[in-house]
């Protein structure tokens, strides 16, 4: 446990000042990039529909209802006409119920799980757990699998697994204070994905957004990944930095 720990310290040394603290992770050779977010003191929200109910799509639609993006990336996965599989709640209002069924797809790998990012914190929490104690979640996105239950790997991981994507995910500590999303630079299986999360970073639970159309809009970094359409996208408002 206490080398876990300090692995996890050394990787999330700050690197810079400003709303989100995004960097690059190498760890037991492969390639991270890794942003932090103090949910306490950012406005992390998530984002799905403009004002006239159309889909954003991608983060330059975002910027122009919003403003400025800190930091976002696409945040669980969806149908082809870009609505939430599973359960999603934006500012407060839920547009899609919980699903709480195994099905097809790795959404329906259970356990599975929702991001909820409630007024001071976030939390990764399994569908079931959330579903016996419902959180007041001002957003919500619903995903799966679970990568990292309460410090366990989901248990259909496989160690050396050649089913290898790029990947990108969320990972919050039990007490919600500390959230880290994730997205690996090379393709990676589940087992290694996971493993990163809870020994790399030393995170309690996590949770799978996406593969092949993961993407991050870090502009502290000079990022902004162009690709397909996305359903849910999760993000950080920049805010002007006093007397600037």
């Amino acid at each position: 446990m206490i080398a876990r720990a300090a692995i996890a310290a050394a990787l999330l040394l700050p690197s810079q000042v400003g709303a989100v603290d995004c960097r690059e992770a190498d760890w037991r050779g492969r390639s991270f990039t890794i942003c932090e977010v103090d949910p306490a003191s950012e406005p992390l929200r998530l984002f799905h529909k403009d004002a006239q109910g159309t889909p954003f799509r991608n983060f330059r639609a975002v910027e122009s209802e919003h403003g400025r993006l800190a930091f976002a990336m696409n945040a669980g996965m969806y149908h082809d006409d870009l609505s939430p599989v599973g359960h999603y709640v934006e500012d407060g209002r839920e547009t899609m119920r919980v699903i709480p069924n195994a099905g097809p797809g790795n959404f329906g790998m259970l356990p599975n799980g929702v991001f909820c990012i409630e007024m001071d914190r976030a939390r990764v929490i399994e569908t079931r757990a959330f579903i016996a104690a419902p959180p007041d979640c001002t957003h919500a996105t619903q995903s799966g699998p679970m990568l990292v239950i309460d410090g366990a790997l989901h248990p259909r991981f496989i160690e050396g697994s050649d089913s290898r994507f790029i990947r990108n995910g969320v990972g919050t500590s039990a007490e919600g204070d500390r959230v880290v999303f994730a997205i690996s630079e090379e393709a990676v299986n589940f087992h290694d994905f996971a493993t990163f999360f809870r020994d790399g970073l030393g995170l309690d639970d996590a949770l799978y957004f996406d593969g092949k159309i993961s993407r991050l809009h870090a502009p502290g970094i000079d990022r902004s990944d162009p690709g397909w359409a996305m359903g849910p996208i999760v993000g950080v408002l920049d805010r002007p930095v006093p007397g600037g």
